[in-house]
């Protein structure tokens, strides 16, 4: 067999057995892997590369080692859920290097971390001042967790006590000029209401929308083709600013008009009260 295809084999067989593997082992991103899911990964890696190109070395054997190399962490994984002494035993444990502000000099010895890189970690999570920190926590994969004081920790509308809409997550209902049907069907809209939302904005054909995503308040947001540019929309504060004036007018004619000495009194006051707001106002809607 010639070389070039022998080397084409054993690369198609090491791939196929990374993917299931890869697959199966879950999807941790790599800022999240621990350092003994690293080294595994770098191991599986060498072997896959030597099994490729290494001729010396039996494909059944490379396949083999990559099954194993492979297993192992699975069941690691598996026994970590089902027993927590176990799991601490193969990632760690996380560690308290800061509390109650202050600094744990013997647990940063214990993880061989210097007070330049508590720095840089702190730093890393936009916090320069040891003085803003209640507690920091370095967990198994390296990143330092952080709580900050309560003076420290920035308002929430729960803090203030405001109560706000619940918004879920958007949906997309175009996707590189395809209709996604299921989605429109799951929010209740039909093709026409969305063809009738596009074409306010710009595009001729659902087909001229690169991207159109709906949020749960209803609002849509449309991206066309590059080349298919929307028009330009009329400006509305002109518009607005001439209506507001218009009801401010009719309101002093209502006050000269009705004999009503109550009613006379109420369209004056708003009148007045409506002046007010439009001069204070005006020079944004210009």
């Amino acid at each position: 067999m010639p070389e070039l295809v022998l080397i084409l084999i054993r690369s198609v067989s090491s791939f196929l057995l990374l993917l299931v593997m890869a697959r199966i082992m879950g999807k941790k991103q790599i800022s999240q892997l621990t350092f003994f899911d690293y080294c595994v990964g770098i191991t599986i890696g060498s072997i896959a590369a030597t099994m490729s190109v290494d001729q010396n070395v039996k494909i059944s054997n490379g396949l083999m080692s990559l099954f194993i190399w492979g297993l192992f962490p699975i069941i690691l994984a598996y026994a970590g859920l089902k027993s927590r002494m176990f799991s601490n035993l193969t990632d760690g444990k996380a560690t308290i290097v800061i509390q109650n502000g202050e600094v744990l000099e013997k647990d940063l010895k214990k993880n061989l971390l210097t007070i330049n890189e508590l720095i840089l970690l702190l730093r890393e999570k936009g916090i320069f001042k040891f003085s803003d920190v209640e507690m920091a926590v370095l967990e198994t994969n390296g990143e330092l967790s952080v709580m900050l004081k309560t003076e420290q920790q920035p308002v929430t509308p729960h803090v203030l006590g405001l109560t706000l809409e619940q918004e879920h997550g958007p949906s997309i209902l175009i996707m590189d000029g395809q209709l996604l049907e299921n989605s429109l069907e799951k929010l209740g809209y039909s093709k026409e209401w969305l063809s009738g939302e596009v074409q306010k904005q710009g595009a001729e054909d659902i087909r001229n929308v690169f991207l159109a995503q709906i949020d749960s308040r209803g609002n849509l947001f449309v991206d066309l083709y590059e080349g298919k540019k929307k028009p330009h929309l009329p400006n509305e504060r002109p518009l607005l600013a001439a209506t507001l004036k218009k009801i401010q007018a009719d309101m002093e004619n209502f006050a000269l008009q009705t004999d009503n000495p109550e009613a006379k009194q109420l369209y004056a006051k708003h009148a007045t009260e409506l002046q007010k707001t439009l001069d204070s106002i005006l020079p944004y809607l210009k």
